[in-house]
């Protein structure tokens, strides 16, 4: 995440230092912390505006919050601070108290290394110290200092090409995570990485292949679904949706053996409220909120996350980003309370907007649509429910006729182009025979028989992005993706595994 606001007051940091040395040593070194809910909501906290982490806490309803950042003060560095502050070391003296009081309310605190201003500047932890036992140990003092039981690892702008550092980083997870075992501790690691509307780009999946390289166990991938710089129009919730989705089909190449509940369980959502970085063409609404809450407990997400804490206010209304507003109109704490009921499995506040509306016209094949209609409406070919059951007449499909504007629910089944699919999670807009999240049932319909060479599945589009198991047709030959791609012509590009000559 961007840090937009740099500066910060001397004295507010140097009052929030004093608060917490009240209060040194109530984070006992010794004791091990509690696990966080299997589904949480832990917005993140700006740590350099001096503001109180506990009283920002209460007063929002936002009981687990996410502390960023921690930083090298210089490139080269082997000894992380707040901020890259070296007054705000990793010490009970600095934010303490405040997590021992949000502890003594029922919450608790996840710790973020890096973010935008240090992936930036080669002074995130990983980037800045080229001693993979130092990095490992800066994460142990954090866990030891103040107990914790997550930590979030935010990889973005210059860290994601950085493949010394991303090795570095990978290989100190995994000797924390062996310490962590052998000390009886409960520890998660988070990646949060930034994505397009379809997944992960390259750049992020090579971070993720690396932790699979060195055996670095990660816990939650964290999408931060805003900042996407595409100038195209974007419905936000919508994105999040196709974006999480096809995460979930990246996820499940790198761990075939997980579930598809369990892949769900995986992944973590970061929405920036109100205008984001890039402009007011990517602006998440409270009414997306909303939206994003009932989808997330529907799909078993494991974690809900904004950008940021002090900004979820309407004191800016139509201002551009900023630190400490969001720059629509709302009402003061609205994000947090609309999210607030997802570390519980809630569901949305009777006084949310509406989740859902039908759109007004169908969007063009080629992106995810704008608008949603209803996921509890049923398909218009289904009989109403006090109809007889009829058989389905020879050479027809029973299953209703795909449609790109609808819904599907995993286990969800469609036809299309005579055959039969199942969907295998959430997915809206994604097209059978295409997108890895329709599974093949089999044929339906009448069938007819094409001559060698003649391709029934869709043709490779340069532009768009396939998740791994997409199959696609290329100069008469069938071609399945084995990972998330776009732009990479099947029959050069080793994504793509040929599959024999169409109707061979």
């Amino acid at each position: 995440m961007q840090r937009i606001r740099s500066i910060v007051a001397a004295s507010a940091v140097a009052a929030v230092a004093a608060a917490s040395a009240f209060l040194v040593g109530s984070v006992p070194a010794h004791a091990a912390g509690t696990p966080l809910p299997a589904h949480v909501f832990a917005p993140y906290f700006e740590a350099w505006t001096g503001d109180s982490l506990s009283a920002l806490s209460q007063q929002s309803g936002a009981k687990y919050l996410t502390m960023a950042f921690l930083q090298t003060a210089s490139k080269g560095s082997c000894t992380a601070y707040w901020n890259g502050d070296s007054t705000m070391p990793i010490a009970t003296s600095t934010f303490g108290a405040d997590i021992a009081t949000i502890r003594g309310t029922g919450g608790d605190v996840v710790p973020s290394f890096g973010g935008y201003t240090a992936d930036n500047t080669g002074t995130e932890i990983a980037d800045s110290c080229t001693d993979v036992n130092a990095i490992a140990a800066v994460f142990q003092k954090v866990v030891t200092t103040y107990n914790v039981t997550r930590i979030d690892l935010d990889i973005e702008d210059n860290s994601l090409t950085n493949t010394a550092g991303i090795d570095r980083r990978n290989k100190a997870i995994k000797l924390t995570e062996d310490w962590a075992a052998a000390q009886g501790r409960t520890l998660q690691f988070v990646y949060t990485l930034p994505t397009t509307t379809h997944g992960l780009a390259d750049s992020g999946l090579a971070v993720l292949r690396s932790a699979v390289a060195n055996n670095a166990r990660i816990d939650i991938v964290n999408m931060m679904t805003f900042d996407y710089y595409d100038n195209q129009p974007h419905q936000m919730a919508t994105d999040t949706k196709t974006s999480a989705a096809g995460l979930h089909g990246q996820l499940t190449q790198l761990y075939p053996s997980k579930s598809p509940a369990q892949i769900w369980n995986m992944i973590g959502v970061t929405e920036m409220i109100g205008v984001d970085d890039f402009g007011p063409a990517e602006t998440f609404s409270t009414a997306d909120a909303a939206t994003v809450l009932s989808w997330a407990n529907a799909q078993g997400i494991a974690e809900l996350s904004f950008w940021a804490l002090q900004r979820d206010n309407g004191g800016c209304p139509g201002g551009t980003a900023n630190d400490n507003c969001s720059g629509i109109p709302q009402t003061t704490w609205q994000f947090s309370q609309t999210f607030a009921p997802f570390t519980s499995g809630g569901t949305t506040p009777t006084s949310a907007p509406p989740t859902s509306q039908p759109p007004t016209t169908a969007p063009p094949t080629s992106q995810p649509p704008t608008t949603r209609p209803p996921t509890s409406a049923p398909p218009t070919s289904r009989p109403p429910t006090s109809a007889p059951p009829t058989s389905t007449p020879p050479n027809q499909c029973a299953a209703a006729a795909w449609n790109i504007a609808s819904v599907y629910n995993g286990g969800a089944l469609v036809s299309y182009a005579n055959r039969t699919w199942k969907a295998a999670w959430w997915t809206q807009g994604e097209t059978p025979g295409v997108a890895a999240v329709w599974l093949d049932q089999g044929a339906c319909g009448p069938q007819t028989t094409a001559p060698p060479g003649t391709c029934t599945v869709a043709a490779w589009v340069s532009s768009r992005a396939y998740n791994g198991g997409s199959v696609v047709s290329y100069n008469t030959h069938k071609y399945r993706a084995k990972w998330w791609t776009q732009g990479e012509t099947p029959g050069t590009a080793s994504v793509w595994e040929d599959q024999g000559v169409c109707n061979s």
